[in-house]
């Protein structure tokens, strides 16, 4: 990364006049959310010193501490990157990376740290645990350095649902560091010989497709499969909240959790009344396999799912076609998008500066494409799709999934969700393990609500 001289960064601050900007969001078609505009510059197009008040010459030498949650390939390749960066930035910053296991260990041991001298300086969180970091004033605002004329960046290409998930009030507490959602699969090979042409785009629709499926398990000669087709039900909190999204609830009503809602109530009574139809079903040993057995016409699968899902429809010469779909909702579809975040802590300026040097150097285009083949998540810039070009052509369910961006929702921004999500999930299977009349949910969502007020509290 070599330096540009300021008379030519002058000039090209004066030719892109908008180059950075806080609140901008994605503007490409193919993943940037509907709506989405971007907002004035804040400063000058000639304005090209730092507003930090850093002097670079403090920075040659600097370590930066980074903890993250990452094991096997993930921090493996990660740690690729710090050596890259470590051997080729331009002010001789120093990154020295820990790796904590996984995310619940890393919230653990960061929130020990805060009050001591001996913390890391960057972290790879979830955006609830860094809401609850800020919220106790230990999180650097990062406002300021997106927006640096010098040190800032460009997020003109972010999309909506990763830019603003790290928002806590007028503060910036994190940047996307990677994102991913649930999503249901379909396979529309089989349903095309059920007699359905298209994806379904509401609950009916989905309804009908699961209960055809099933049906066609009772024409065959085996007892053995009666009880299969159609969903095959999945307890993870983001499928439950998608669902209720779909339905058009939630947990959240003016800024508190409420989960016993007339549209939540009607989205679990849907999917229980799919079980009690033999619709919808539970328990097999692996979602996958019975999905490329025919056994579920429908599963819920991450992206990182994806690639799994091809190979095991190619190991059994499955010649179906299947489609990453939305959850339907009577329009487009909707889907949750979460993930990890980089997030500073409170430390000294220069510090503080390094670590964000560092992050802004793993949000560029190149970085961000490799992280893709790494792990077949999104990519958090449009303009990386440029890069991806032979990776889309031999992942086209992975195309699918960011085709679908524009319909991707944020999760709620509150602390509490660390622990809220947790009891979503457990309440969620615990209605099925005990198979909840139908007729029954709404006491399930009022106790969920009352827990959810205590776990806030």
């Amino acid at each position: 990364m070599k330096k540009i001289l300021p008379f030519i960064l002058a000039a090209l601050f004066i030719i892109s006049a908008c180059g950075t900007n806080e609140n901008s969001t994605g503007t490409a078609d193919s993943i940037a959310a509907p709506g989405e505009e971007s907002s004035p510059t804040h400063e000058s197009a000639v304005e090209t010193g730092s507003r930090l008040e850093v002097h670079e010459e403090a920075l040659n030498g600097l370590e930066v501490t980074v903890w993250t949650p990452w094991y096997g390939v993930e921090s493996s390749f990660f740690d690729t990157l710090v050596n890259e960066f470590n051997a080729e930035n331009e002010w001789g910053i120093k990154v020295a990376a820990q790796n904590q296991v996984n995310f619940s260990n890393l919230y653990e041991t960061v929130t020990a740290s805060l009050p001591k001298t001996e913390k890391p300086d960057l972290v790879i969180a979830l955006p609830e645990h860094a809401q609850e970091w800020h919220d106790n004033g230990a999180v650097t605002d990062l406002t300021e350095y997106v927006t640096d004329p010098l040190y800032g960046m460009d997020t003109n290409d972010i999309s909506f649902v990763f830019w603003n998930q790290d928002i806590s009030g007028d503060a910036r507490i994190g940047i996307p560091a990677q994102r991913t959602a649930q999503f249901l699969l379909w396979n529309e090979g089989w349903a095309d010989e059920l007699g359905f042409s298209s994806a379904p785009n509401a609950a009916e629709d989905f309804r009908e497709q699961a209960c055809k499926a099933h049906q066609s398990m009772l024409k065959d000669e085996s007892t053995q499969n009666d009880s299969l087709g159609g969903w095959l039900v999945n307890s993870d909190p983001m499928t439950a909240y998608s669902w209720m999204r779909a339905f058009g609830g939630g947990v959240l009503e003016e800024g508190n959790y409420r989960f016993l809602a007339p549209k939540n109530v009607e989205a679990f009574k849907f999917l229980r009344e799919l079980s009690e139809a033999n619709c919808a079903w539970q328990e097999a040993p692996d979602p996958i396999t019975s999905f490329v057995n025919r056994e579920a016409l429908f599963i819920t699968a991450s992206l990182s799912d994806l690639p799994s899902v091809a190979r095991a429809f190619a190991s059994a010469g499955n010649t179906n076609t299947w489609s990453v779909i939305p959850f339907p909702n009577n329009d487009d579809g909707v889907m949750t998008v979460y993930g990890s975040s980089y997030v500073i802590l409170n430390s000294t300026d220069e510090e503080q500066l390094a670590a964000w040097l560092f992050v802004r150097w793993l949000l560029e285009e190149e970085q961000d494409a490799r992280w893709v083949e790494a792990t077949h998540l999104f990519p958090l810039r449009s303009s990386t799709l440029s890069l991806l070009g032979d990776y889309e052509k031999t992942h086209p369910h992975w195309k699918q999934a960011v085709d679908l961006l524009p319909q991707g929702e944020l999760q709620p921004q509150l602390a509490s969700w660390r622990t809220v999500k947790i009891m979503l999930g457990d309440g969620f299977r615990h209605m099925y393990r005990v198979n909840v009349a139908s007729g029954q949910v709404a006491a399930i969502l009022a106790q969920m609500e009352l827990m959810a007020k205590d776990l806030s509290e």
